[in-house]
C-alpha cells in the first residue's frame, strides 16, 4: 500500500508518528507520507518534527516515511509563495487541501495549487476541465480520497482525469487508527470511482513511481 496523505498529533491526527508508522506496517504499507496540516505560522516547525520522525524510523523496516506538509485553508494568493518556501526548506512532499465538497475551502484554491510547485491536490471537489489539464501539464497528482465527505467527488475527479490523462492517486487522509486501509481496499475505491482494472493498475504504478522519487529510492 502507498498512502501519501496522513496526519499525526503534529496537527489534528490522533497518533504519534511512530504509532502511525506501526499501524501502517501492520496494514502492509510500503510508503507512508505524513503530511500534517500547516499554514504560514507553523510549516517550518512541523516539517522539522516530521523529518526527525522519519529519521528515527529509517531502519525500522517498511513503510518508508516521506515527511511532507498539507497547506490547508490558505488564501489562494499565499499558496504559491508558501510552497516555494517549503521547497527551499527541503520539503519533498507538498499537498494542497483542495476544494472539497465537505468544507468551505476558498474558491480559487485548486487553480492556485495547480499553478504552484506541489505534488498532490487533495480531494479537489468539482474541479474544472481546464484545471485537470493544468494538473496533467504540471504532473500534479489528483487525489481520490478514502475519507468520508472528501470522497463525494471521487467519480467526477476520476472521470475528468481519465479523459485528460492526468495522474490519480488514492490516499486515506488518515486522522485516526481506523482510517488506514489495505491495498485491496484502495483498489476498490479506485474501481468505485469508475476506473477499470487496467486504469487501476496504472494508478498504483504511477503512485509507486511518485513515492520512490519522493523517498529517493
Amino acid at each position: 500500500m502507498i498512502d501519501l496523505h496522513t496526519h499525526t498529533l503534529n496537527s489534528d491526527g490522533e497518533l504519534l508518528p511512530a504509532e502511525l508508522w506501526r499501524r501502517a506496517h501492520v496494514k502492509g504499507y510500503r510508503f507512508l507520507g505524513i503530511t500534517d496540516h500547516v499554514d504560514a505560522s507553523n510549516f517550518e516547525e512541523v516539517f522539522a518534527r516530521l523529518k526527525a520522525a522519519a529519521r528515527s524510523l529509517k531502519d525500522a523496516g517498511p513503510p518508508i516515511i516521506i515527511p511532507g506538509l498539507e497547506f490547508t485553508h490558505l488564501p489562494p494568493a499565499q499558496i504559491g509563495p508558501l510552497a516555494a518556501k517549503a521547497r527551499a526548506l527541503g520539503v519533498p512532499l507538498i499537498i494542497i487541501h483542495g476544494e472539497t465538497l465537505a468544507e468551505p475551502v476558498a474558491p480559487g484554491t485548486n487553480k492556485a495549487a495547480l499553478e504552484a510547485d506541489v505534488d498532490i491536490l487533495a480531494h479537489p471537489g468539482l474541479l474544472t476541465l481546464a484545471e485537470v489539464a493544468l494538473a496533467r501539464e504540471k504532473d500534479i497528482f489528483l487525489e481520490l480520497s478514502a475519507r468520508k465527505g472528501h470522497c463525494l467527488a471521487n467519480g467526477h475527479v476520476a472521470r475528468l482525469a481519465l479523459d485528460v490523462g492526468a495522474s490519480l492517486i488514492v490516499d486515506t487522509d488518515s486522522h485516526a487508527p481506523g482510517d488506514l486501509i489495505t491495498r485491496q481496499q484502495a483498489e476498490r475505491i479506485a474501481r468505485g470511482a469508475g476506473l477499470n482494472d487496467a486504469e487501476t493498475r496504472t494508478l498504483f504504478s504511477n503512485a509507486e513511481a511518485l513515492a520512490r522519487r519522493l523517498a529517493g529510492v
